[in-house]
């Protein structure tokens, strides 16, 4: 690390897998999550607009802007989350990891989804590092 910054390590599919699995990995978990994820972007983002476009306050305008992008954070969660609940395709991101200190780590990374469209940033990252690597390949 150079120059004092930081670097999170984010991996939001890994997020949403530990999220969806939690401690027991229950069938019920996986649909409330999922619910969650799609709710959250359905309505922060409805939400937010809809204060961009009817105020005419600063602040509230401030927080319209501050919903859409929080509320864009749960659309990779969410595209992430439709493609875990394929059978197997759970287990199959989590197999061989340490779900209990995965899910104490990402208790805390998930703050980020409070920083707008930080998991968005995060994705593009991710794809585009997978991208180049395939592409260096031999």
């Amino acid at each position: 690390m150079s120059g004092g910054g930081i670097i999170v390590v984010m991996n939001v599919r890994r997020l949403a897998a530990i999220d969806m699995y939690g401690s027991r990995g229950t069938t019920r978990r996986r649909r409330i999550i999922l619910a969650e994820f799609l709710v959250g972007v359905v309505l922060m983002v409805t939400w937010g607009i809809w204060l961009l476009s009817s105020s005419n306050g600063l602040g509230t305008r401030a927080f319209g802007l501050w919903l859409t992008g929080a509320g864009l954070n749960y659309a990779p969660l969410s595209i992430y989350a439709i493609a875990l609940t394929r059978r197997g395709a759970l287990d199959a991101e989590l197999a061989g990891v340490d779900t209990d200190g995965e899910l104490r780590r990402y208790t805390v990374l998930q703050l980020w989804v409070f920083v707008p469209l930080s998991l968005v940033v995060f994705t593009i990252r991710d794809i585009l590092a997978r991208r180049r690597a395939r592409t260096t390949a031999p």
